[in-house]
């Protein structure tokens, strides 16, 4: 059994901006197929478009109000919603409340998998 706290896990920063903090992934733990990261954005500030080649995303919004793009749609998004981005698709969301939101990828995040314009 694996365990961590979220207490005990030191935020950083990652490629497309945001900061987050693993819960779950390769860093911490055996994880062998999927991550689990809770992210947080300040109020006006969002992740620079992005995609993943190889990861599908889910985005769970726990906290504040933003908007969500992924390809060119953009909806507002708020505590509850759940956000499927697949493999390939463009992303960004952007804050217009003090943001805060799980991250779940599979296969697990990875810097080299993030890739902008």
């Amino acid at each position: 059994m694996e365990i961590r706290n979220r207490n005990q896990q030191i935020p950083f920063t990652t490629k497309d901006g945001s900061t987050i903090r693993s819960l779950l992934d390769r860093s911490n733990a055996p994880v062998r197929n999927q991550s689990l990261a809770e992210a947080s954005l300040p109020a006006g500030a969002k992740i620079e478009r992005h995609y993943h080649r190889v990861s599908e995303e889910f985005y769970y919004i726990t906290a504040g109000r933003g908007l969500m793009e992924v390809d060119s749609i953009e909806r507002e998004v708020s505590p509850g919603d759940a956000i499927l981005i697949p493999p390939g698709a463009w992303h960004q969301i952007h804050a217009t409340d003090s943001l805060e939101f799980l991250c779940c990828c599979a296969p697990p995040y990875a810097h080299d998998d993030t890739y902008f314009l």
